[in-house]
């Protein structure tokens, strides 16, 4: 067993040996076939004196008696030389054109050390007589800065946003107010909160906030709470340290904030977010400031939030569900896109102009809609909002072949109309609009929604399916009496 071990060292130190003369040898060689394969090379000891040059050296310079340069300084024989730059300072300059006369020539140079790491000399290189032969390599480095330069575009455009306050559709009354509240808040840098339905826009509006303010050259960047799952999210928003865990990009990557510093951030769902990351927001809101997953280290970032929610942020602040302290940063600036049904008077402009993103997307001739389609469109709740609307008149035109789409264009796609009123409460001679029984029949429900909870105005919104702020709107916009009823 010893005399194992012992061959085994014997044997290492063999290895070493070995090692230290192939190094040798392969130093000794690399220089011997570059001196071969140059144009010329020349070596300087520590004081940037020429100690040695080869043949092709002296017939660039036009030095007929090479002898003569040996000992001088190294600037003396080759003006434009670094060399002195590079025992000097022990760095190497890889890649360099010099100029000579009316020549060029392109050179690298290194630094000589001894076994000590000590500086001791430099060795030059023409690795070309003229530049031109770098003209593949030039090109490309060219193509990949090119192509990297486009990619950086490409992703730059990516974070951009793509609606402004124009894409926002709409001529009614409420419509106007919202899109005249959120250009105040564009010229603004706080907080803002956008609160309504699923498929009311609220996205749509924080693109046009963005879009409208002071912010607009920075990136946006958006981040659907819900779509990530819950073990990610606090690595999608801080980012993650080099290495932080197993698996772990060993480069580090950045979080959504870092990303936003100087734009603006989007939380979408907000109110799908839990508690515990709800107190890691709130500290990054009031310092301007992320620590990466994994990371000792603070990153000072400047970042706009603007948070979206179909929920009820109240009732979940009442009940626990959401921090009252985030809550109240997040709610500075408040936007309430009203639903699709209460404003039927957009629903013409909303399908014209939807009509005609739907065929230039789909290559198809751009088809109109009547009169009758309009008012069939009128009758649906439209639970899913703006984005239903796009899907039913989507399908209609892509399920008929004619230029107008008409009632039964629509019939085959959607369900059938809702009732807005009973006919025991409705005199058949009565003639009134259709925007008046609705009103008249949200009324009603109102009322009954407050008479079954006592004049609870939270469990009411809770049983009509609507926010709490969306119920006070209601309230407002049809005169309502609220007081407890009995």
């Amino acid at each position: 067993m010893l005399q194992g071990i012992e061959g085994r060292r014997r044997d290492g130190k063999d290895v070493a040996a070995d090692s230290a003369q192939l190094r040798e040898l392969a130093t000794r060689s690399l220089l011997a076939h570059f001196a071969d394969l140059c144009e010329g090379v020349v070596v300087v000891d520590a004081q940037a004196r020429v100690v040695w040059m080869n043949d092709r050296y002296p017939l660039h310079l036009g030095i007929d008696d090479p002898s003569r340069a040996i000992g001088r300084p190294v600037e003396e024989v080759i003006p434009n030389s670094q060399m002195r730059q590079v025992v000097e300072t022990g760095r190497p300059i890889m890649l360099d054109i010099m100029d000579f006369g009316k020549e060029a020539f392109v050179v690298t140079r290194l630094p000589l050390r001894d076994d000590h790491g000590k500086v001791i000399g430099g060795v030059g290189f023409i690795l070309y007589d003229d530049p031109r032969h770098l003209a593949p390599v030039v090109s490309r480095y060219q193509r990949l800065r090119e192509d990297l330069a486009q990619a950086q575009r490409r992703l730059a455009e990516a974070r951009r946003t793509k609606y402004t306050f124009s894409s926002f559709v709409g001529i009614g009354e409420r419509c106007q107010a919202v899109k005249q509240a959120a250009r105040r808040a564009s010229r603004a840098l706080a907080p803002v909160l956008i609160l309504g339905e699923t498929g009311t826009g609220k996205e749509l509006l924080a693109h046009a906030i963005h879009s409208a303010s002071p912010r607009a050259h920075g990136p946006f960047i958006a981040v659907n709470i819900a779509a990530v799952p819950e073990t990610l999210l606090e690595a999608e928003f801080f980012g993650v340290a080099p290495g932080a865990y197993t698996g772990a990009d060993r480069r580090g990557r950045d979080g959504k904030f870092k990303l936003a510093d100087g734009g603006t951030l989007f939380l979408d769902e907000v109110g799908d977010m839990s508690l515990a990351l709800q107190a890691k927001l709130l500290r990054t809101l009031q310092e301007q400031e992320v620590e990466p997953v994994g990371s000792n280290q603070l990153i000072q970032v400047d970042v706009r939030v603007i948070a979206a929610t179909s929920r009820d942020l109240e009732r979940m602040v009442a009940e626990g569900a959401f921090r009252a302290d985030l809550y109240y940063r997040l709610n500075v600036i408040t936007l309430v896109p009203p639903p699709l049904r209460e404003r039927p008077e957009d629903l013409r402009v909303l399908a014209e102009h939807l009509l005609d993103a739907t065929c230039r997307h789909q290559g198809l001739p751009v088809v109109g809609i009547t009169p009758a389609a309009i008012e069939r469109l009128e009758r649906h709740d439209w639970p899913g909002n703006v984005r239903e609307l796009s899907n039913v008149l989507e399908r209609a035109v892509l399920m008929t072949d004619s230029e107008v789409l008409d009632v039964e264009d629509l019939e085959r796609v959607m369900p059938a109309p809702r009732k807005v009123a009973s006919p025991e409460n409705v005199p058949a001679t009565a003639a009134v609009s259709l925007s008046e029984a609705v009103a008249e029949a949200e009324r009603r429900a109102i009322h009954t929604a407050l008479r079954s909870h006592g004049g609870n105005k939270a469990q009411a919104a809770k049983t009509l399916g609507i926010s709490r702020a969306a119920l006070y709107e209601k309230i407002a916009a049809l005169g309502l009496d609220t007081q407890p009823v009995g």
